[in-house]
């Protein structure tokens, strides 16, 4: 029988989930907006409008699942993923955690660490959200998302990531990263594995941000899966331009590594908090940034230099299969 995963709307069939998109976000916050009141309320039904928009996209390309890693601290809503679910028939696999933290908000657990509390505190809310559900929605998470800092691992972070691989061992949820800036991807797979993770259930995200091959090989080595999830992101928060990816994941696949490597884009399509446009060079840079751009600029790149059907069907359907039936 096939493992089931949680989504918002209820556990679907691992080996029913399809082509599948591992990172996006339909909305995301920086910690912070819930006080710039002065835009105005949540506007649910015209995020709503955004959403159906947006997974209208990618369903022209054959998207059936996205799992949405927002993390607990910025803005993650997952009674609102679910009207987009129940609208639209997409799956949408939503997560626990919490951002980086630099990033994210750090205060409350940091107080919690200084009562002694906080990693058992914090394993807590993993199991419960896992298990029982997020706060009144009935809605379980499906994944957990952890994240940490440019070139290390805080002591702040590292209680996440030891509360999410005991979490893991417990529940068999599968755990996906932010790496910040192309740096920590092999430092987070043996820190996680050192506290008994389970490879086959982890995803290193935004190893798209560096494009050192060695660095790839070192975290591949671990056995876990590695994410190229940020195309369409160049120029800003350190990341490299989207031809040094493609160089990059076509050495990697030719190397015959296609069987532990997810694609994707991190999109935030609608923004909690004051509306904002980026200046001048960035909106240029960052134009290609959204869900078709996989599909409709960065394919025909890798099929025309010899990339086949079927490894972009094991990087976009077998490989989430095999992570969430690990």
């Amino acid at each position: 029988m096939a493992r089931m995963v949680e989504t918002v709307v209820g556990p679907v069939a691992a080996d029913q989930l399809g082509k599948t998109l591992i990172h996006e976000h339909f909305l995301f916050g920086y910690p912070g907006f819930q006080g710039d009141v002065t835009h105005g309320p949540f506007r649910e039904n015209e995020a709503l409008c955004v959403a159906i928009e947006v997974v209208e996209k990618m369903k022209r390309h054959g998207i059936q699942t996205v799992v949405d890693p927002t993390p607990n601290d910025c803005g993650r809503n997952p009674a609102f993923l679910r009207r987009v679910a129940e609208e639209t028939g997409l799956n949408i696999i939503c997560a626990t955690g919490y951002y980086y933290q630099g990033e994210g908000a750090p205060p409350y657990f940091k107080f919690r660490q200084l009562l002694g509390t906080a990693e058992d505190d914090i394993y807590g809310m993993f199991m419960t959200e896992l298990t029982e559900g997020i706060a009144d929605t009935g809605i379980k998470a499906g994944v957990i998302k952890l994240a940490s800092s440019k070139g290390r691992i805080t002591e702040y972070e590292k209680l996440f990531f030891r509360a999410a691989a005991r979490a893991q061992k417990e529940t068999g949820a599968v755990i996906i990263t932010h790496t910040q800036e192309g740096t920590m991807g092999p430092e987070q797979a043996a820190y996680l594995l050192e506290h008994g993770a389970d490879p086959k259930k982890i995803v290193i995200g935004h190893m798209c941000g560096n494009t050192d091959l060695d660095y790839h090989r070192q975290t591949l080595a671990y056995g876990v899966y590695i994410a190229f999830d940020r195309f369409g992101i160049q120029g800003m928060v350190g990341a490299p331009m989207d031809e040094e990816r493609v160089r990059t994941l076509l050495a990697l696949l030719r190397d015959g590594y296609a069987h532990q490597i997810m694609l994707s884009h991190d999109t935030v399509n609608l923004w909690l908090g004051r509306p904002f446009a980026l200046p001048e060079p960035f909106a240029e840079m960052m134009k290609n940034w959204h869900v078709e751009h996989l599909f409709v600029n960065i394919l025909p790149i890798l099929k025309k230099e010899g990339i086949r059907d079927e490894e972009l069907e094991q990087m976009f359907v077998r490989n989430p299969a095999a992570l969430f039936s690990a």
